[in-house]
């Protein structure tokens, strides 16, 4: 289990593999982040139009819209938005990698995930 001080975060999960989607989104709720889920970079780009996230987290390897071209894309609309890549690429990509805020190299587990989360997210605001 996380410690109770664990940060809960609001998360885009963007994968083409619906398998890898859905075991990301698993062990980012198991932490009891809220977690969205995108099938590609297009429909990344949509949800962002309509939704607020602390964390986008992609894969590299998508057809259409590879993961650093989606961070670029979500990038040049919220700069500040933080970008972790999933990758089994890690050592062939350019670091740093323009767009991306934090890398994780496949195969990964949960811990990985929590340390990019806190590495790239700033503490949730209270009210």
């Amino acid at each position: 289990m996380p410690p109770s001080s664990f940060p809960q975060r609001k998360v885009l999960v963007v994968d083409d593999e619906a398998l890898v989607c859905e075991a990301v989104k698993m062990m980012l709720q198991f932490d009891g982040h809220q977690v969205v889920t995108a099938a590609s970079g297009r429909e990344a780009l949509e949800i962002l139009e309509r939704e607020k996230f602390d964390v986008v987290i992609t894969d590299f390897a998508m057809p259409g819209m590879k993961g650093d071209e989606l961070a670029a894309a979500i990038k040049a609309r919220n700069p500040a938005q933080p970008v972790v890549m999933i990758t089994a690429y890690v050592e062939m990509l350019p670091k740093p990698l323009p767009g991306v805020d934090f890398l994780i190299s496949k195969p990964f587990l949960l811990e990985n995930l929590r340390e990019a989360i806190i590495k790239v997210s700033p503490s949730p605001k209270t009210d």
